[in-house]
């Protein structure tokens, strides 16, 4: 294993090659020249590993995807326009009319749309099921099961699923596994050494980290990743600009220092919000009263700074009223970036749609980024103040 230092200061920055720049050079460039017919044939039958053409790879990619493949104990990796980019991509490399996925419930919102609405114009069929019990995977299982798709924890109810025991169900019957692990990143979770064949994250989210850049990635052995790209990457054209690699190659430098602030900071407010007269519940991996806590901790090395939490007076006026009142904490989707940010799941409900006995439309997702957890604190609780008066 690369020590990590090396893999986000050094590691393929070749910097003989730009001058001995420190940053390394946005190859800004679409096309590539050759001095030989020869050489140029030879990178047209393999663009995997060569220059051509920015569609495909491109120097300044190339850097990005060694570290990223790396932070994953990965083969190779490749990059995206989104994080959902690197999720439908290979699902349409890897699947067929006919096969079976099965999938946890309640994935991301458009990866959820891609198992309801689009494959099935492919003939694929998926079954959702709650992936925290295991023997759920046993009964979906079918002859025609493709693929197992995960996402652990989720990003709404923090749901897990057993990653290394259904990595080697999977295996025992030749079905291949992909998870989204935007929510813990590489830092925090390494599914690939528990058996999983690809992980995508959304590069948009830690990676990046200054919600300057949309972007995803996908990492696996190589096999596999040269599948993807050599036939649906290449046809659909979901290449990064070297403009995004570079802000996510500044994003990386950082990386650990703001996922740990994140992580304690979030142990500080997520304490302070059970407590507090005016909260029902906080749901949070690392939180004393998760379920999956011995779970968590078994496969996780920290917990990302988003939760969920319920207020005990969650009627849809109440909880808009409060998310309505703060004055720093913005009302935003997505997560990972400096600022801290609020969604309510009512922002995702119309008014009469709203059932205060459905636990998930009470949820108020939060996230916490680089801020002092008193001032987050004295924020949430002048918001508190003015909903109770």
């Amino acid at each position: 294993m690369m020590d990590l230092s090396f893999i986000l200061n050094e590691l393929g920055e070749e910097r003989d090659k730009y001058f001995n720049a420190v940053s390394p050079a946005i190859i800004q460039s679409s096309n590539f020249s050759f001095n030989t017919v020869t050489e140029m044939r030879n990178a047209m039958l393999d663009e995997f590993d060569t220059n051509l053409y920015s569609r495909g790879q491109n120097p300044t990619l190339t850097i990005l995807r060694k570290k990223l493949a790396a932070l994953d104990g990965a083969e190779d990796a490749l990059l995206f326009t989104s994080g959902i980019g690197a999720i439908s991509v290979p699902l349409l490399s890897l699947l067929k009319t006919g096969d079976h996925v099965i999938a946890i419930e309640n994935p991301y919102s458009w990866t959820a749309k891609l198992f309801n609405d689009f494959l099935p114009k492919f003939g694929i069929v998926t079954t959702f099921i709650n992936g925290s019990y295991f023997n759920n995977f046993e009964k979906a299982v079918r002859s025609q099961t493709r693929l197992i798709y995960l996402e652990s924890p989720n990003s709404y109810n923090y749901e897990l699923q057993d990653i290394k025991r259904v990595a080697d169900f999977a295996k025992a019957r030749n079905i291949v596994t992909m998870i989204d692990n935007s929510y813990s990143t590489a830092l925090f979770q390494q599914p690939i050494a528990m058996g999983i064949d690809l992980v995508a994250q959304s590069a948009t989210k830690y990676i990046g980290g200054h919600s300057d850049v949309v972007a995803g990635v996908l990492t696996g052995n190589t096999i596999l990743i040269k599948q993807i790209f050599e036939h649906e990457f290449m046809n659909l054209g979901p290449a990064l600009s070297p403009n995004s690699a570079w802000l996510l190659l500044r994003g990386l430098r950082t990386l650990p220092l703001r996922l740990q602030r994140s992580f304690e900071s979030t142990k500080v407010i997520t304490e302070w919000l059970s407590k507090h007269s005016a909260v029902q519940e906080v749901i949070w991996p690392f939180s004393a009263n998760f379920p999956q806590l011995a779970l968590a901790h078994q496969q996780m090395r920290g917990c990302s700074g988003l939760f969920s939490f319920i207020l005990k007076d969650s009627t849809f006026a109440k909880i808009e009223q409060f998310c309505n009142q703060l004055s720093h904490i913005l009302i935003a989707v997505s997560w990972g970036g400096y600022e801290s940010l609020v969604l309510p799941v009512t922002a995702l409900v119309k008014e009469q749609q709203y059932d205060l006995n459905n636990k998930q439309h009470q949820l108020i997702r939060m996230y916490i980024g680089l801020e002092d957890p008193d001032y987050l604190i004295k924020d949430l609780q002048q918001a508190f103040d003015h909903i109770d008066n």
